[in-house]
């Protein structure tokens, strides 16, 4: 399981601690979904689920608020008591001093934020949703290609990384040479990192290691890349049969969601860098519903059907 520490948080969404003799560095944040208390305001605790953080907007504290002060006392009392990872105060309200008491006593960081409940909301569940997410680490190179995030596999040796470089000169930019790190944000996303210790340098055989964003600028860098297309570099088998078409995808699976992936055979004189180029450029006009292989398919059915009716 993935953890991220408060303070990593606090620092992230530009928290203000009002409890700041807590050590939030040892507190851990399990799950990326958030709970706004409600319920729990009114004394229903069944299903109430602990390990998220608990965020308090406008609804929440006029309720309290308009309740007797033991009252709504009491109710924060029994949301610390289950040991809450932090209670978050949104609209810059003006949190009461009995609370900030209570926070004390249950060590249960109190935190503000001058955001809107809602866009904060939906904010911290989107980072702690990349933060948490189920990751691997694969051998690989990831490139964003005009926009698109492009991972190049193969054996070790067959040229990745050189396909890497001469993208780069090319205008593109390196997310990760050698370890590519996947995050499966949701069902539909994949997010591809650099491991920190081997951000932007790539090895290449015969020379050793270069650090790319040195040498190119930071513009031939990026840190993270969505991931919509693979290809795999391969060993040129004449006993092998590739696709010439096109008019099916062909797909890899990673942390069960799939991406369309392509298989280029390497042999001398084949440029892989605009091979690569071109298949990312093919992918976007796929996306905006245009398939060169299907248009030539119909013009050629058509040719055949036209022949056939002038006959």
């Amino acid at each position: 399981m993935y953890t991220v520490t408060l303070q990593e948080c606090i620092e992230k969404m530009n928290l203000e601690n009002l409890t700041p003799g807590i050590n939030t560095e040892e507190i851990k944040i399990t799950q990326s979904d958030i709970n706004r208390p409600a319920l729990q305001l009114t004394g229903y605790f069944d299903y109430f689920d602990h390990h998220r953080v608990q965020i308090i907007g406008q609804v929440e504290y006029t309720y309290m608020m308009n309740k007797a002060d033991r009252d709504s006392t009491e109710q924060l009392r029994k949301i610390m008591a289950y040991h809450v990872p932090c209670i978050i105060f949104c609209r810059d309200l003006d949190v009461p001093e009995e609370i900030v008491k209570l926070g004390e006593e249950y060590q249960v960081p109190i935190l503000k934020t001058e955001q809107a409940t809602s866009f904060f909301s939906s904010e911290l569940n989107r980072w702690l949703k990349v933060e948490l997410a189920p990751r691997i680490s694969i051998h690989g190179v990831l490139v964003d290609i005009f926009g698109e995030g492009v991972l190049i596999t193969g054996e070790s040796g067959i040229g990745k990384s050189e396909v890497a470089l001469e993208l780069i000169h090319r205008g593109h930019r390196l997310v990760s040479d050698d370890v590519v790190e996947i995050k499966k944000v949701s069902d539909v996303t994949l997010v591809g990192t650099a491991p920190d210790i081997t951000r932007h340098f790539i090895e290449l055989r015969g020379i050793g290691i270069i650090d790319a964003k040195s040498l190119f600028g930071i513009e031939s860098v990026k840190d993270t890349q969505e991931i919509d297309l693979v290809i795999k570099l391969e060993e040129w088998n004449r006993e092998q049969e590739y696709d010439r078409m096109g008019l099916e995808e062909n797909y890899i699976e990673y942390l069960g969601n799939k991406v369309v992936c392509h298989s280029i055979p390497i042999r001398p004189g084949r440029n892989v860098a605009i091979i690569c180029e071109s298949a990312a450029i093919n992918f976007r006009q796929k996306k905006m519903g245009y398939n060169a292989a299907i248009e030539l398919y119909n013009r050629v059915t058509n040719g055949f059907n036209k022949d056939d009716s002038e006959k």
